[in-house]
């Protein structure tokens, strides 16, 4: 990655932004949604940017750019139109390590905005490094057109009953299956609706009930021509809710980054055609984790005793094309 992506505890933001115009009011903005902590320096404003310090009581410094007074702040962005001057803010903050952002020069930065989709407490955040920005909007409107606007309901709600959650539900396990299961089903379908008193009903009567343990299982995925974007939607989700996954040097390893991001992964050195590694993977199951095993292109699994004995539930995906 050529940008590492971080997000930012907002309460020890102290931004300054250099220059007064409209680029200026945009990036003010965007800022205004997490702090009010922002200082201006430019002897002009526009008319969007005097707006924002007079409703947000923004600081203000009345002069154009001048050295020496980035001490106390941690993000600059320079937003004038004048290439000198933004050089010149990039020189400074470059000194003190700063957090810099320069509108429409990105040799001069250090950082650079991504493009969010909004869903507070939810935030997504999408970045073509710089290179693509038509075909990162296009995939930004897709999600916006995917993601339902409740969805900052469902984080607000889990935030209010995770404690009481956490105090029933001992087993981290346990409470992520119970989570995804109260999420995915009518409990999280009735906060999207915007019946908040009855999901909470019902996620009290659930927690008051007995919490089954989660069934271990083994899903085998054959990949056959390995691309990603053949990958099918029962196979991605499966991908998704993984505890483990085994592959071997054969399977394509970018259908790695589709599996679940804390999931353990056992790279096998023993190609799956001339031993799969089933004893590990029965183990795993066993103890009810859910095992992904990545197979290169479509080959047979050898007949196996132990695989046929064993009461593990067992699927088999053929994904790709």
């Amino acid at each position: 990655m050529k940008y590492f992506p971080i997000y930012l505890d907002a309460k020890h933001i102290n931004a300054m932004i250099i220059g007064g115009g409209e680029v200026a009011a945009r990036k003010i903005d965007l800022l205004l949604k997490s702090t009010t902590n922002i200082s201006i320096m430019s002897e002009k404003l526009s008319s969007s940017v005097e707006r924002l310090v007079n409703l947000h009581q923004l600081t203000w410094l009345k002069h154009n750019y001048q050295p020496g007074h980035l001490a106390n702040i941690n993000i600059v962005i320079a937003a004038t139109d004048n290439t000198e001057i933004n050089s010149a803010v990039a020189a400074e903050s470059s000194k003190l390590k700063l957090l810099t952002n320069v509108v429409d020069q990105p040799e001069l930065c250090t950082y650079i905005t991504p493009a969010i989709i909004d869903r507070s407490p939810i935030i997504i955040s999408m970045s073509s490094s710089g290179s693509a920005p038509i075909l990162l909007r296009m995939l930004r409107e897709q999600i916006e057109k995917t993601l339902p606007n409740g969805y900052g309901k469902l984080a607000d709600f889990s935030f209010k009953f995770r404690d009481h959650v956490k105090a029933r539900v001992k087993s981290m396990r346990d409470r992520r299956t119970f989570w995804e299961r109260t999420l995915r089903g009518k409990i999280g379908q009735a906060i999207l609706d915007g019946q908040t008193t009855t999901a909470e009903q019902q996620l009290i009567a659930s927690l008051q009930a007995q919490t089954p343990p989660p069934s271990g299982e083994i899903v085998f995925i054959h990949t056959l021509d390995g691309n990603p974007d053949h990958l099918t939607l029962k196979a991605h989700r499966e991908m998704q809710f993984a505890d483990a996954v085994f592959y071997d040097q054969e399977v394509n390893t970018d259908l790695i980054e589709y599996i679940r991001r804390d999931a353990n992964k056992y790279p096998q050195d023993i190609a799956s055609s001339i031993l799969i590694n089933i004893q590990h993977a029965l183990e795993l199951a066993e103890q009810g984790e859910k095992v992904i095993y990545l197979l290169a292109g479509n080959i047979d699994i050898p007949n196996n005793s132990m695989l046929n004995q064993s009461n593990v539930l067992k699927k088999h995906l053929y994904s790709g094309s």
